[in-house]
């Protein structure tokens, strides 16, 4: 096994990198990533962005979104979080976590805690979450990737995102604070983070001194990909599946209502109803919207580029955006 330092906190180029050494860059065995990114929210391949966050509170604290290639919940993660990354060239198999898995339960043995997989994808501690895992192929490499939450703010985590309420309900758990744990609360003595990570890759490399040094080569190329895969509205939001919402709004001039059909995070169709007085029928409000991009900012200049601004009595474009997307 082969451990690489990533030397950025940039989610990102982390996603970048780990792409560019599973499809672009192969070393001769299997590839080993230990990483922490500022705060930033994790969607899975195949779920919608919108309903799995919440935007204006992530946008308002400065919280970085990107989808994984692989698939999973979403999760929240910041510097005092870790993640890990296994990267191996295997033939064609089905999902398979345990191999992944039980280096990382042996390095927290090692510390004097003792953790669990609940046989789906989650590592717990007295019954408690601290690491969710995901899997995905790509070319002919296996890509294992997980999380830890050493010592992560659980108040923003519980705030920046939106739980299915059915997980919640269907695990008899009350809230989000009641389901997850740090490792830092159950380790016998006080541990900094980098002592943590430092204890981690020492196990799971199991005393090899294997390493590869990114190249300024590599780290061009690396960046590249970061903008191209992971940066990018169409990456993060483009791929959310189609879905319809339906949102309103309470202003001085009345209520507003629109419903609203997304694909690939374009307005497909809307509708418009209220008790709001217009000079323009509501088929020339919802005109302003098609082939908008699901974002408030691109909203907001889409209706000011019809003339909605003083054309909706006491209610502003701004305040139309506002009811439309987050």
């Amino acid at each position: 096994m082969i451990y690489i330092e990533t030397g950025s906190t940039d989610v990102y180029y982390n996603f970048g990198l780990e792409y560019y050494f599973t499809l672009e860059k192969r070393l001769p065995e299997t590839v080993f990533l230990f990483w922490r990114t500022t705060p930033t929210l994790m969607v899975g391949k195949y779920q919608n962005v919108l309903e799995e966050i919440n935007k204006p509170y992530a946008d308002e604290h400065g919280i970085h979104l990107v989808r994984r290639m692989s698939g999973g919940g979403t999760i929240y993660t910041d510097m005092g979080g870790w993640q890990f990354t296994f990267i191996q060239h295997k033939e064609a198999g089905e999902i398979e976590f345990s191999q992944y898995i039980a280096p990382v339960i042996g390095a927290l043995g090692e510390m004097g805690v003792s953790a669990a997989f609940n046989g789906r994808n989650d590592l717990t501690i007295d019954g408690k979450k601290f690491s969710g895992n995901a899997q995905y192929r790509l070319g002919d490499c296996i890509v294992h990737h997980g999380s830890l939450l050493f010592d992560t703010d659980i108040a923003q985590m519980v705030a920046s995102t939106t739980v299915d309420s059915y997980k919640i309900t269907s695990k008899s758990i009350k809230s989000v604070r009641d389901r997850v744990t740090n490792i830092s609360e159950h380790l016998p003595a006080p541990m900094d983070a980098e002592t943590f990570k430092a204890t981690m890759v020492r196990h799971i490399m199991n005393g090899s001194a294997a390493t590869y040094t990114v190249t300024p080569e590599d780290d061009a190329r690396i960046r590249e990909i970061a903008g191209e895969q992971f940066r990018s509205w169409e990456r993060i939001f483009g791929r959310s599946p189609k879905f319809t919402i339906d949102r309103t709004g309470r202003f001085a001039g009345g209520k507003v209502q629109f419903k609203l059909d997304v694909q690939k995070g374009i307005i497909q169709d809307a509708a418009v109803y209220g008790d709001f007085f217009s000079t323009l029928d509501a088929d020339a409000l919802c005109a302003a919207l098609l082939g908008c991009p699901y974002e408030r900012g691109a909203v907001l200049a889409a209706l000011r580029s019809h003339g909605i601004d003083g054309a909706v009595y006491r209610i502003s474009a701004q305040e139309l955006a506002s009811v439309v997307a987050d």
